[in-house]
């Protein structure tokens, strides 16, 4: 029988961890371009540096984890807004920002996440259980499901240009993904892998270029949100279970996920979409722990990271570093979302755009060396397809959807 108790120094201690986890996941989360797995891997290459046992360091580096998934959304709505005769081929969330509606955005993206951890810490158990059934079957016919989707990304583009479109991204990209993802990295930094100029330049690049010929952030209205809390909270759950998706087959992305689960709900537009995709997000760390405990294997960067640290599955103490850090990240997008919008709409627009371009290249060459450089340029030059077809950005998912196919 496994008794728990309470120790004051212990738990205070903890406490001290976590809350250094919750400071390093918000700094990461703001910063543009810095992917959690990248985040939580470069803490893996420092973590037998610091003297604690590794329990600690675990439940510092899963609340950092979770707290990133939920402050990412901050630069993701501020940094490359698109002039407004894009806005109907623009990110979900910069359409919101486009009609002055950032701050409901950041509240929607907020409670997705915090939904997200409350759906599914009681439904870990039960999933991992379904899912450790299912995935022999899965695995056994993964091409058949990653094709699929495949097909399905192009055909479900709204006209016949952008269908065009989204074939040539998902090929071009997934092309890209046969030739690198099996470069080995050359970077400074321990933690680098092809995935980092890969991604910055599909996904990230393209955004800020578009962005040039934009005036950024325009003033924002009030934070209401107005949607009601009956759809956020359905969203939110089937957003949860999406999640749980994302965690056990690779190459679907938070986006293609989300854009599933919506399929099944009579709700449209970009609230919802960004509270599936916050749930999402956010979920899969969660039911990534309990895949790790579970099935021994880990299915996110942060989760890779824990294991690498050799850090001891002691579920009480890391769910409740999660559910720590989720309160603090909801009460963090509230209070610092407002004013990062506020002061990168008085900041001159190409300037902050050319600046962050500029930040990726470092990023990237720091994870991965001159080779990298050459990919992400490749990639940015991939990237740009969509937004001239006026297709999903989520077709350049090929990248990893083209070559787990073949």
């Amino acid at each position: 029988m496994t008794t728990v108790g309470f120790a004051p120094e212990t738990t205070l201690v903890t406490l001290g961890f976590v809350l250094a986890g919750i400071a390093l996941g918000t700094a990461s989360g703001l910063v543009p371009g810095l992917h959690a797995n990248n985040f939580a891997l470069v803490l893996a290459g420092f973590a037998p540096a610091i003297p604690a046992p590794p329990l600690y360091v675990g439940a510092a580096m899963l609340a950092a984890g979770v707290t990133h998934t939920f402050l990412d959304i901050v630069p993701a709505l501020a940094i490359g807004v698109p002039d407004p005769a894009l806005a109907p081929s623009a990110l979900p969330g910069h359409r919101l920002v486009l009609q002055g509606r950032g701050r409901e955005a950041l509240r929607l993206s907020a409670m997705g996440s915090l939904l997200a951890v409350a759906f599914a810490v009681p439904l870990a158990v039960p999933v991992t259980l379904a899912m450790k059934r299912a995935y022999p079957t899965i695995a056994a016919h993964l091409p058949l499901v990653l094709g699929t989707v495949s097909v399905l990304l192009v055909l479900t583009e709204r006209t016949m240009t952008a269908r065009v479109g989204g074939a040539v991204a998902l090929l071009a990209s997934g092309a890209l993904g046969v030739l690198t993802l099996d470069v080995p990295p050359d970077g400074v930094l321990p933690a680098g892998s092809m995935l980092t100029p890969l991604f910055a330049g599909l996904f990230g690049a393209p955004i800020l270029i578009e962005a040039l010929s934009g005036e950024g952030v325009p003033p924002q209205g009030d934070a209401r949100v107005t949607v009601s809390r009956g759809v956020v909270v359905a969203v939110g759950a089937v957003g949860t279970l999406a999640g749980a998706v994302v965690g056990y087959i690779p190459a679907i992305s938070s986006a293609i996920a989300a854009a599933a689960a919506l399929v099944v709900l009579p709700h449209r537009g970009p609230r919802p979409f960004i509270v599936a995709t916050s749930g999402v997000n956010t979920a899969n760390t969660v039911f990534a722990l309990f895949a790790l405990v579970a099935l021994g294997s880990p299915r996110t960067g942060v989760l890779v990271a824990v294991e690498n640290t050799g850090v001891p599955l002691n579920l009480p103490v890391l769910l409740g570093s999660v559910a720590i850090a989720a309160t603090a990240g909801f009460v963090l997008v509230l209070l610092l979302g407002d004013r990062y919008l506020s002061v990168v709409g008085s900041v001159d627009n190409v300037a902050l755009s050319v600046g962050v371009l500029a930040f990726l290249c470092v990023l990237v060459f720091a994870f991965t060396g001159p080779v990298g450089l050459a990919v992400f340029g490749v990639s940015t030059l991939v990237g740009l397809v969509p937004g001239r077809f006026g297709s999903r950005r989520m077709t350049c998912m090929g990248v990893l959807l083209v070559p787990l196919t073949i």
